[in-house]
């Protein structure tokens, strides 16, 4: 097997086995502490680091992979995480709230640390790789990532109903310190390591189209998280009255499906040539109709539970290429020598995205219910889409 493809189906395997865990203990801390009578606002909280630090490392985390390879960030993610599980192993009476956080801000920080290295080692390998498709290998790693967090989320269940809270934790942290380990061994070192040692200040992008992609980006996904983190799963258990397993699962399958359609998108989009800075605008423009549409029919007084269903069905897929299509144009607007940086600094203003989506989508709710949250996600569209009219046409 030739390095290049060999490098990349491990560095994909690293990442779906870390997937599993950040879906998995995701899950664990929603349910379990639930059960020991934690608010929704104080199980909300202890997910607050988890976001705000994803902000922080990715903006570091491309820094240090220029500097010292993206696959020992990729170890180092890995390591955190392993740390963040074992964490939450010691006697119940210690896990306060600010110790929860403590824990899944490390999460939150290896996960994207994970996310950045892997994305970023595909560029590296990819031009190993003769006759690698770019645009392929990216929705591949990253749908498939998608789908697994999905999967992640039965884990989790499963393994809380069977081993109980510490028990689960103690297995996940066993097999991701194994798959550590592998990758460790198996994986060459200093991919996607700068010649030059560069500088903090240039994990700022000077690259117009990076950074209209970055703005794109940070729109496109508080769009998403405005009406899906907290609206929509309230909405579903208050108003439609479903309870917390239909939640979840439901959700859980979106998440699964959207990942299919990511994986899938070089076929579903039928390009003969690669998606363009015009594929990133008329994807984002035909999203815009979903939400408004699922707004107006609510407004219309329509059956509320086909109207949610059908209409986030249709968002997830369109949401799906979106993603993709952005997950490929910032590599193909990267050299492979400053591949980490940009990527770092990209998925910086993705995270930003996902911070401001969650807060506002707790205000949003409480203010307006899920029509306002919906219509705020109109507006945050139509600003991806502005921006996206920036972006190149080639």
């Amino acid at each position: 097997m030739e390095a290049g493809l060999r490098n990349y189906l491990i560095v994909t395997g690293g990442y779906w086995a870390f997937t599993i865990t950040d879906g998995a203990i995701r899950m664990l801390v929603v349910l379990y502490f639930h059960l020991l009578g934690y608010a929704p606002f104080e199980v909300a909280m202890l997910f607050l680091f988890y976001e705000f630090f994803g902000v922080v490392t990715n903006l570091v985390g491309g820094w240090l992979g220029a500097r010292v390879g993206l696959n020992k960030i990729m170890h180092i993610g890995m390591a955190l995480q392993v740390v963040a599980l074992l964490m939450l192993t010691v006697p119940q009476a210690w896990l306060s709230v600010v110790y929860v956080m403590v824990a899944q801000a490390l999460s939150g920080i290896a996960k994207d640390l994970n996310k950045m290295s892997a994305k970023a080692s595909v560029k590296v390998v990819a031009e190993q790789s003769q006759g690698a498709s770019l645009f392929k290998w990216v929705a591949v790693l990253t749908g498939s990532k998608n789908a697994l967090k999905g999967f992640g989320y039965f884990i989790g269940a499963a393994l809380l109903s069977w081993l109980e809270f510490r028990g689960a934790l103690v297995v996940l942290a066993t097999v991701l310190a194994l798959v550590l380990a592998a990758t460790m061994i198996s994986l060459p070192a200093g991919v996607g390591k700068m010649s030059a040692k560069p500088k903090f200040t240039q994990v700022f992008s000077t690259s117009p189209a990076v950074n209209f992609l970055a703005a794109a980006r940070l729109f496109l996904f508080a769009s998403r998280d405005v009406w899906f983190v907290v609206g929509l799963p309230v909405y579903l258990y208050e108003v439609l009255g479903w309870s917390f397993n239909e939640v979840g699962g439901y959700l859980a399958l979106w998440i699964i499906g959207y990942g299919a359609v990511q994986a899938s998108a070089p076929r579903l989009l039928g390009r003969k040539r690669p998606p363009s800075g015009a594929t990133a605008l008329m994807s984002v423009v035909g999203l815009i109709v979903v939400p408004a549409g699922i707004a107006s029919a609510l407004q219309l007084g329509l059956d509320p539970s086909s109207v949610v269903v059908i209409g986030l069905a249709m968002f997830g897929v369109l949401f799906a290429l979106n993603s993709a299509v952005h997950s490929y144009l910032i590599l193909a607007y990267s050299e492979a020598e400053n591949v980490s940086m940009n990527v770092g600094f990209y998925y910086t203003a993705n995270a930003a995205g996902r911070l401001a989506g969650t807060v506002l989508s707790g205000w949003a709710y409480q203010q307006y219910g899920l029509v306002g949250c919906l219509w705020f996600s109109v507006g945050l569209l139509s600003a991806a889409a502005v921006t996206s009219l920036l972006l190149p046409r080639r």
